[in-house]
């Protein structure tokens, strides 16, 4: 039976052009697309988990099919409770392929019942990471190409916090 339901798991801090991307195609590809927005305890988000919700529902508000849901705890767990059996996950380049493989092979011994399929970023997007557009934001770089106008905006608003981090960090120096 084909699976109508899949799930697009990120921290998405902030959601990107690339991000987007995924989020469409994933979105014409299942009936069902949620985009859960996770805690990930090896990170230090710039934006709280609720503004990093927030964002993802309005820039998706156009896709009937997409909802945005948080989570935290392994994302296994999180599909099973909404009785998925697919994890959708983007790649951009080879050391993405090499990450999200290995992660694809821990979550498969966890949940054998859950399968992980890949979709490969559009090529104009397939350099952007959210990283990259924090650095860029923090030194004044136009970032209005590369994230959806929203998110821009909240980019502009946390500028302080941005330069700190990439102080913190002795990018830019």
């Amino acid at each position: 039976m084909p699976h109508r339901l899949a799930v697009y798991p990120g921290t998405f801090d902030p959601c990107t052009n690339g991000h987007m991307d995924v989020i469409r195609r994933g979105a014409a590809l299942f009936e069902q697309l949620v985009v859960a927005c996770a805690v990930n305890i090896s990170k230090t988000p710039l934006f709280s988990l609720e503004e990093r919700v927030d964002m993802l529902k309005r820039v998706t508000s156009d896709l009937a099919n997409v909802r945005v849901e948080s989570f935290t705890g392994m994302v296994v767990d999180y599909v099973r409770g909404l009785n998925g059996k697919v994890i959708l996950r983007g790649l951009r380049t080879f050391s993405d392929y090499e990450n999200e493989v290995q992660m694809a092979y821990a979550n498969r011994t966890f949940a054998p019942e859950i399968e992980t399929v890949f979709v490969c970023a559009s090529l104009d997007e397939s350099f952007i990471s959210s990283r990259l557009i924090r650095e860029a934001a923090a030194l004044d770089g136009d970032i209005s190409s590369f994230v959806p106008a929203l998110v821009a905006e909240r980019l502009k608003a946390k500028a302080g916090a941005l330069k700190g981090e990439v102080e913190r960090h002795g990018k830019g120096q």
